[in-house]
């Protein structure tokens, strides 16, 4: 493992990401055969099935879909796909689990969504990813995916003036199939005040508006980056994964296996972190969101860390996640300034989005 300074000092440390001997890069390859073997021998059946009026749509060549998964997030639907209209996504591809707040209803009347439906729920689907992968199967290989969750929204620099095309072109310059990106958990410096109505005028994080700016590690692995850090692990000691991979070239050698934050091929996921995913899990309804994670038991380790939260409830009676290392988010360039994301290259033109 080689720990590299996050966020980055100055551009020699994110160009450590792919300095990587030849050694680890030989160690890398045999981890990756040894878990494909592994994953193989696993069944891929999956129940999922489409519930838009319109059926499962075509993808075109030059379409850009996005991949999202979603429960109970009704609040933040307009902004998601508002946001990522913007970036360029022509198609969103979903599955709803479960949702009971009007989700399903919303992304139902939304004519470029694609929504289905599973009998499985997010955990017996290997936490969505098995979903995600016969979604990418049904919908084809050889093409680029944005693949998120409903409330975490991609910044890479200068995203308010370029679209994700840019990204794609200077990726596909540079031989790179993957664009890392570590979740930075969003907070409102006044949970209470944070109402939820907001969001229907205002992007997320104009509401909940703050994030940490200090107490990251990142290293690498002979699987993958690794990040760790952020509001979560400083109030509640949560040892979550951070990283992601929200831009992901998909082809027939691709699969998630054991784990979202380390796709295989392994090989493919040591590039420098070009973007940031807004993580939007704190506003004024935080205690029954935070509530019903716990009561549904469907995320990682038994909702562990939704428990600690309210452990802290119990203790507190609110949460408090301003701290000194909060900063207010200020867009692209200030997490650029930061040392959180690095600079994309401008040498080719951004690809229109087709209308």
């Amino acid at each position: 493992m080689t720990d590299i300074t996050y966020p980055f000092r100055d551009r020699s440390d994110a160009e450590k990401i792919a300095d990587r001997s030849i050694f680890d890069r030989l160690i890398t390859l045999y981890e990756t055969t040894k878990v494909e073997r592994r994953e193989r021998t696993k069944s891929r059946e999956i129940d999922l099935r489409c519930v838009s009026p319109q059926g499962q749509t075509s993808l075109y060549p030059d379409d850009l879909p996005l991949v999202f998964l979603t429960r109970n997030d009704a609040k933040l639907m307009p902004g998601f796909l508002a946001h990522y209209r913007a970036l360029g996504v022509t198609r969103f591809i979903c599955v709803d689990d479960a949702s009971t707040d009007g989700t399903r209803e919303f992304l139902l009347d939304q004519p470029d969504v694609d929504l289905w439906a599973s009998a499985l729920r997010y955990k017996e689907a290997r936490r969505g990813r098995l979903w995600r992968e016969a979604l990418f199967a049904l919908y084809g290989d050889d093409r680029w995916y944005v693949n998120v969750d409903s409330d975490e929204f991609l910044i890479f620099d200068d995203c308010e003036n370029r679209t994700l095309w840019s990204i794609i072109h200077a990726l596909e310059e540079l031989k790179i199939t993957r664009l890392p990106a570590p979740m930075l958990d969003m907070y409102p410096v006044d949970l209470a005040a944070a109402d939820i109505n907001q969001l229907k005028t205002h992007a997320p994080w104009e509401v909940a508006d703050h994030f940490d700016s200090l107490g990251y590690t990142l290293a690498t692995t002979k699987r993958a980056i690794t990040v760790k850090g952020g509001a979560r692990h400083r109030e509640f000691d949560s040892d979550l994964e951070l990283i992601k991979y929200p831009l992901i070239f998909w082809d027939e050698h691709c699969r998630f296996g054991p784990s979202i934050h380390q796709p295989l091929p392994y090989q493919r996921n040591f590039s420098s972190v070009l973007g940031a995913l807004l993580h939007f899990k704190f506003f004024a309804d935080y205690q029954k969101v935070i509530t019903d994670a716990v009561a549904d038991g469907q995320y990682f380790d038994g909702s562990a860390a939704y428990a600690k939260m309210t452990d802290a409830l119990a203790g507190t009676g609110a949460l408090q996640l301003v701290s000194a290392s909060s900063v207010k988010f200020e867009g692209s360039g200030q997490l650029l300034r930061l040392g959180f994301i690095t600079p994309v290259p401008k040498g080719t033109p951004a690809k229109a989005p087709r209308g």
